[in-house]
């Protein structure tokens, strides 16, 4: 059974940071681009980051350029999430995601993306 599972959310204080991380089991994601992908209450899933399958890419959202970096280690099946300078609009759940198909460059959008993790929240208070 594949699984992603997401953890490190939780409530921090405008510009503090938080790391997340996302573990998956099942089988490997080592040739699949990940990504991170946020919902905030009354929105749609928005794009965060996406980390090609060796690493050599990422790409962000304009919203956290600068701010977050994507990581991830395919020796433990993780990828990471750091997130400084944490804003309230960044107060969502988060989710990490693999790509439906192995070495290409992933997308923006949701719906090609095949596993997904359950979510974590994040509350950022101002």
């Amino acid at each position: 059974q594949v699984q992603l599972v997401e953890s490190g959310g939780g409530l921090v204080q405008a510009g503090g940071s938080l790391r997340l991380s996302c573990a998956a089991s099942g089988r490997t994601f080592s040739t699949n681009t990940m990504a991170w992908f946020r919902r905030a209450p009354g929105k749609e899933r928005d794009f965060v980051a996406r980390i090609t399958w060796s690493g050599g890419r990422t790409y962000y959202a304009d919203s956290v350029k600068g701010r977050f970096t994507i990581s991830r280690d395919n020796a433990k099946n993780t990828v990471y999430l750091q997130m400084n300078s944490l804003k309230p609009e960044d107060t969502a759940v988060y989710f990490c995601a693999a790509y439906a198909r192995s070495n290409l460059s992933g997308s923006v959008n949701y719906l090609d993306y095949a596993y997904w993790g359950q979510g974590t929240q994040v509350t950022v208070s101002s």
